[in-house]
């Protein structure tokens, strides 16, 4: 017993697996079916469900610094250049108006379909038709598929034929059908259409639009979106390169031609001041005949022109701010143009201007589509409502600085006027009119310069972005993954079935299984026993190779190891309950070993309900009950078995009333002396010990005992006992012989075979000690 336990434990490991994958096999069938039911149901998903397809594009994004960073030399990108990073461009891309867009140029809102066996497949360069709404934002969505027939004058829906290249109202909206040269379907073809909300598909397409950068150290972004139509995907993202990079140059040029206006409007006020000056001069001569000054008067005439003209630029930069200031503290800062701070050496007031103007421009495009209560238009005019005190205290200040400069340099000309009051009245005059020609003349100069530069500025405008590679779009669909989907339905399958059976053993109160019986008691399994499928009840003889009579050969090679031997003679073989074959197991056993030349005593203690005598095909007779009454002697209860001449029959008898206390009699023990001294060995059949107490009292009597259990039939609450009833009666070595064990699964031809001839489930003998 020590032995077959400790082998047992080396090789428990290794039939973990064994005896589970043994377990599954009976329910092959099951797995077949889940199997073909789950893949089947995999095909179904991947035809229905719609295969996406990668895209992406690449573009370099040039980042510029703003005006507040740049050098006030370079008038152009003081005047119009604003910051451009990677970050904020990224979101540019996906922003709503841009989607929206391009959502509108490709008609994204109308889809076409081709019916399927189990779905449909969205079409697009290979659409019979193109959809166009005359409104877009006015359409109204289709809640289901409008079918439609397509033939070459037009496509028929509800029996109304609606032609080609012509503005139809439609109950969801005026719509146009332009036939698709590129398509060739069949005249009579059936297809159907869906309309979206454009709003709709814009925001679908902006969560499905990725855009992320190359790698950390460049300024390349990658776009990319999935989508059912390889086709579409890439035009959806060249679409949205073209409009984000034309909506940067419209950007730029706005803010050029709202300079070039302002400075226009300049010129013109200062044009005509200059004109008026030069008429007056040329009056004052001709009325004076002033034709020359002095030198002295020159200088003095250099001087005060010097000063004034600074005063001049003091006075135009002042004009600047009040226009600035009226700009901002205006209601609507969309309404009007935008002015200019040309002039103005104040990096940062440039760039708040801008930034306010630009923050309007941007709410004021969002209110068309938001309400004012939106986050985002809240959002806005949060920042408009900081940036506004910014500017109007940085107005504050330089207006205050100006204004200290020009009370300056109006006291040094009153200084240098003195001097000139000693000069002639007519000098001094055509001084004063010359001195205001100059000044009028330095800002009509100034004036033109900077309209050539914001001239310039606006006709080298263009996107700082560069696409380096257009939309390519995957070969093969990355979603759904074909594999994947079958793997996982293989998977499911099986996880399916090891449930289903592991939840149905669960719920067995019988035991199956050997690894169930070593898990509910310490006893070793040291043979397996499988279903006799013959009606025959001595199944071992001389000429038998069968499957049973090599796992009976088997049983007998084992008992060495339970002490079985010269010395231990004595064999008792008891169930838990009755029908579990103890007798049939008896028989078998006693007539292998007298196979093998030994004389075997074969005992029916069962009296209470004996069957050896059916199993060996004789009738009752005087046995051992007459026996033990001391009625017979042990001459008159033996008999020889026509089976093998080796084996000798001890049947019951006749029924006693107590049997329990005719076994307490100690006529047993003598009966088995005596045969002890003539037999090799004694085996005895005695009753099940569950009903009776039986077996207990004939134990100490015995050498060893075999527990039969049989396979679906023996409920597992016997097992858990077993332990139990050993330490209470002191059973003799005891061990397991697991009975009518069926044939099951692919290995059903040899399924026990292995475990009856070379092993016990669960641990291994000598194969040398077989026959």
């Amino acid at each position: 017993m020590n032995i077959i336990r400790k082998t047992d434990e080396t090789s428990g490991n290794k039939d973990a697996g064994g005896h589970f994958i043994f377990k599954l096999l009976p329910y092959w069938p099951l797995f077949l079916v889940l199997l073909v039911v789950s893949l089947a149901g995999a095909w179904v998903y991947l035809q229905v469900t719609p295969q996406l397809f990668s895209a992406e594009a690449k573009i370099l994004i040039n980042e510029r610094k703003g005006a507040e960073e740049t050098s006030i030399q370079d008038p152009m990108s003081s005047t119009l250049s604003k910051k451009k990073s990677v970050d904020n461009e990224r979101e540019v891309i996906v922003s709503s108006p841009i989607i929206n867009q391009v959502v509108a140029d490709l008609s994204l809102y109308a889809s076409v379909y081709q019916n399927s066996f189990l779905a449909s497949r969205i079409m697009y360069e290979d659409a019979p038709v193109k959809i166009a709404a005359l409104d877009p934002k006015g359409i109204k969505p289709t809640k289901s598929k409008i079918e439609f027939t397509y033939s070459h004058s037009g496509i028929l829906i509800d029996h109304k034929t609606y032609a080609f290249d012509k503005w139809h109202q439609m109950p969801y909206g005026t719509l146009m059908f332009r036939k698709n040269i590129s398509a060739r379907p069949s005249d009579q073809s059936k297809f159907a259409f869906t309309l979206t909300s454009p709003s709709k598909v814009a925001s679908k397409i902006a969560g499905g639009l990725k855009v992320a950068e190359a790698n950390k150290l460049s300024t390349i972004l990658v776009v990319s979106i999935l989508d059912e139509n390889p086709k579409r995907a890439e035009d959806i993202l060249n679409g949205v390169l073209l409009v984000y990079n034309k909506h940067a140059i419209d950007q730029y040029n706005l803010l050029a031609a709202n300079t070039q206006n302002f400075i226009n409007s300049r010129l013109m006020t200062v044009e005509k001041e200059l004109l008026d000056i030069e008429n007056k001069l040329q009056k004052y001569k001709s009325n004076n005949g002033a034709i020359d000054v002095g030198t002295q008067g020159k200088l003095y005439l250099e001087n005060v022109s010097i000063n004034d003209q600074k005063i001049g630029e003091i006075n135009m930069q002042l004009s600047v701010l009040d226009q600035v200031e009226n700009y901002v503290r205006s209601r609507d800062l969309t309404g009007g143009i935008v002015p200019s701070t040309a002039g103005i050496n104040d990096p940062g007031l440039t760039q708040m201007v801008k930034d306010i103007y630009e923050l309007q421009l941007n709410a004021e495009s969002l209110r068309k589509t938001t309400g004012e209560n939106n986050p985002a238009m809240v959002a806005y005019n949060d920042q408009i409502n900081k940036i506004k005190p910014q500017i109007l205290q940085n107005l504050r200040n330089q207006r205050n600085s100006l204004s200290a400069s020009r009370n300056n340099l109006s006291g040094t000309t009153s200084t240098y006027s003195s001097a000139l009051q000693s000069m002639p009245e007519t000098e001094r005059n055509l001084v004063d009119i010359q001195r205001q020609q100059q000044i009028k003349s330095g800002i009509y100069t100034f004036l033109l310069q900077k309209k050539e530069e914001t001239a310039l500025s606006y006709i080298a405008n263009g996107s700082d972005s560069q696409i380096v590679s257009q939309a390519e779009s995957s070969e093969f669909p990355v979603s759904p993954k074909r594999k994947m989907i079958y793997l996982a339905a293989i998977f499911g399958a099986g996880i399916l079935g090891i449930a289903f059976v592991t939840a149905k053993d669960k719920m067995r109160r019988n035991v199956m299984f050997q690894h169930e019986i070593q898990s509910l008691t310490k006893l070793p399994v040291i043979a397996e026993i499988s279903t006799n499928s013959s009606a025959k009840q001595i199944v071992i003889g001389s000429n038998q190779r069968t499957l049973i009579a090599e796992q009976f050969r088997s049983l007998r090679t084992t008992l060495h190891y339970i002490g079985m031997g010269k010395q231990n003679k004595r064999l008792m073989i008891t169930s838990a309950i009755s029908g579990e074959g103890k007798s049939f197991v008896a028989s078998n056993l006693a007539v292998s070993l007298a196979m093998t030349g030994k004389r075997v005593a074969l005992l029916d203690f069962d009296l209470n309900n004996p069957s050896l005598h059916h199993k060996f095909g004789v009738k009752q007779r005087t046995g051992i009950s007459e026996y033990l009454q001391g009625k017979a002697s042990m001459e008159d209860i033996f008999s020889n078995s026509i089976v093998n001449e080796n084996l000798s029959l001890f049947l019951t008898g006749k029924l006693p009333v107590d049997p329990a206390e005719l076994i307490l009699n100690g006529k047993v023990e003598e009966l088995f002396s005596n045969l002890a001294e003539e037999f090799d060995y004694l085996i005895i059949d005695v009753p099940p010990i569950g009903p009776v107490s039986d077996a207990y009292s004939i134990a100490p009597m015995c050498d060893a005992t075999l527990f039969v259990i049989r396979h679906a039939y023996t409920p597992k609450v016997f097992i858990e006992r077993i332990d139990d009833n050993i330490k209470l009666n002191n059973l003799p070595n005891p061990a397991i012989v697991f009975n009518a064990v069926s044939q099951r699964g692919y290995g059903k031809n040899n399924y026990g075979y292995g475990y009856g001839t070379g092993m016990v489930y669960g641990g291994s003998y000598d194969q040398k000690l077989i026959e």
